[in-house]
């Protein structure tokens, strides 16, 4: 029992030991900028985790290359547009919203506005082509149809 619990608990803390002993920078303010940095940058292989919670050879290189730049002198923002030179804006968990990025986060909220409006206009087009009362003809004709 002890064995299993021990195995399930190792398995929730394994993203936590993704940073290696050997990674860690000895100024404490400097790991914690390039943890900040490693929160915002996707792993390439896993796409859904960050490089610090990563166990992917590029997360650990991607790691060393932060922690590299950091110690070189490099402001947060420098460290963040290298690796986005070398990788792409796929590696950013947050793209920029300006150039061309901006068509794709207006895309979304564009495309249920139109949604949303042509859903109203279809609505509006349907209750005014209700059809009109019936004359006194029609329903003296539909009370014979329906006595018969």
């Amino acid at each position: 029992m002890r064995l299993i619990l021990a195995f399930c608990l190792s398995l929730l803390a394994a993203p936590a030991f993704a940073v290696q002993p050997d990674e860690v920078l000895p100024d404490p303010a400097l790991e914690a900028r390039a943890r900040e940095i490693s929160q915002m940058l996707r792993c390439p292989v896993c796409q859904s985790e960050n490089i610090d919670d990563s166990n992917a050879d590029i997360s650990r290189d991607l790691r060393l290359l932060v922690r590299e730049r950091l110690v070189a002198g490099d402001s947060d923002a420098a460290v963040l547009d290298y690796v986005v030179d070398r990788y792409g804006e796929y590696v950013l968990f947050r793209p920029d919203t300006r150039g061309s990025n901006l068509l794709l986060w207006g895309a979304g909220p564009g495309m249920l506005l139109i949604g949303g409006g042509l859903a109203l206009a279809y609505v509006r087009r349907r209750r005014q082509a209700a059809p009109a009362a019936l004359t006194a003809e029609e329903e003296a004709r539909l009370a014979e149809i329906l006595k018969e």
